[in-house]
């Protein structure tokens, strides 16, 4: 024994602001990963998200949080970049209007890249199949197939330094992800999950989001810390 201890290893986490990513993130660290969380500015109807990442990037000791500005919103077709376009207060069949197209293709593009920068191997994404199936973004089969794009793709992959994408939420209910990440200490009430959230980052209780966000809450037993205006 030298009495050195071994480097944590490193891992990127994808971090919205949301209540799915800021569990994720509590995983991560929980596994002794160092965590290098990053956010994109995409043209989502408002900034608010951007402002629960930094808190709970800064609450859970992320060693890093960058904000990548990328023009995906410039395309419009979702309720979520296009104004035009209204947040539906009910559940709908199909593709939901939310579904903002290559989304989560391009954030987990981007994380990559930041993965071989860094030199980590592993990458964590909050995406769940349970509450959002007809995102097709979120579907065990779009991250088994990112994992393999990632090492053909990559000077690490094709060096056999394999690169994981973690997504520790995919099977788990609403209430399960809030129990779990209760149970490693998240404030939750630093969380934005809100579509159309005000400049105070208080919640409009009618979206999708709000209502998965506090059908959650009641499942898991916990209060709900959310703000709504």
């Amino acid at each position: 024994m030298n009495g050195i201890l071994d480097p944590k290893p490193k891992a990127v986490i994808l971090l919205s602001g949301g209540l799915d990513s800021a569990t994720v993130l509590a995983i991560a660290r929980d596994q002794g990963y160092e965590c290098y969380a990053i956010s994109a500015d995409y043209g989502q109807r408002h900034g608010t998200e951007l402002d629960a990442a930094a808190r709970v990037a800064a609450a859970l000791g992320a060693v890093d949080h960058r904000v990548v500005s990328i023009g995906i919103g410039a395309f419009g077709g979702s309720a979520l970049t296009d104004p035009t376009i209204p947040v539906p207060e009910h559940p709908s069949s199909g593709i939901p209007v939310t579904y903002v197209p290559a989304r989560n293709t391009v954030l987990l593009a981007l994380a990559l890249g930041w993965a071989e920068v860094l030199g980590a191997r592993d990458i964590f994404i909050g995406v769940n199949a349970v509450d959002y199936s007809g995102y097709p973004d979120c579907r065990p089969e779009f991250i088994e197939a990112f994992r393999t794009l990632a090492n053909l793709a990559t000077k690490a992959g094709v060096e056999g330094q394999g690169l994981s994408i973690h997504a520790p939420l995919i099977d788990m209910t609403k209430g399960e992800i809030i129990r779990a990440g209760t149970a490693l200490g998240l404030d939750y009430g630093l969380t934005v999950s809100c579509y159309q959230a005000d400049p105070d980052g208080r919640a409009c209780r009618t979206c999708d989001a709000c209502r998965l966000r506090a059908d959650g809450f009641r499942a898991a037993g916990l209060p709900d810390p959310t703000r709504y205006r």
